[in-house]
């Protein structure tokens, strides 16, 4: 086994464990099983990582990762505010299309974390994450195309975190590709109106 520095290490056995987790579920996906998907031993995984409490919270952040690197580079200013709005839904609605099993873990952890006595934070931290991100891409969107907010930015980014939420969970439960193109079109209307162009 070659020897990587400990952050690749962590991220390795990271992305395992979403494998792993997505493919098992949380409660079933074991330590002994992420390290066998990594192909590393037992005893890298405790090296890495101090308790499954610090794994989740790994997870979580790489999952919010996976999807906003997309949205960020999907939502480069364009010749109008609805566009370059719709583009950053389009990447991530596609991630989500693409990846089902990702996004239902992102509920599962929720469920966990909740449930499990100790780790009731990673929930709360995994809800400020995305309301942490939709400020960061709020606030890029104002800087570099001259935008004025109708509501301050924490709010947006809740509400947007919120319905985004409220959105994927609809697709995976409902599924109806057909109905997508729709359902976008107006959201970013929506959006929109919440925005005004200097």
């Amino acid at each position: 086994m070659a020897r990587l520095p400990s952050a690749e290490r962590r991220r390795q056995l990271t992305e395992a464990a979403i494998r792993a987790m997505s493919r098992d579920g949380v409660p079933r996906t074991t330590t002994r099983s992420i390290a066998a998907e990594a192909g590393v031993s037992l005893s890298v995984f405790h090296y890495c990582f101090d308790s499954k409490q610090e794994l989740v919270e790994s997870v979580i952040t790489t999952l919010t990762e996976h999807s906003v690197t997309l949205v960020k580079d999907a939502i480069r200013p364009r010749a109008t505010l609805e566009e370059t709005v719709r583009a950053g839904f389009q990447a991530y609605w596609d991630h989500v299309r693409a990846h089902p099993d990702e996004h239902m873990l992102t509920y599962e952890l929720t469920q966990y974390a909740l449930r499990r006595p100790g780790f009731e934070h990673l929930a709360r931290r995994q809800y400020e994450l995305y309301a942490e991100t939709y400020a960061e891409l709020i606030d890029h969107l104002r800087q570099t195309m001259g935008l004025r907010l109708r509501v301050p930015v924490p709010v947006l980014a809740r509400y947007l975190a919120a319905m985004t939420d409220g959105l994927t969970l609809n697709y995976l439960v409902l599924g109806d590709d057909a109905a997508w193109t729709a359902i976008l079109d107006t959201v970013t209307a929506h959006i929109a109106g919440l925005v005004q162009e200097t």
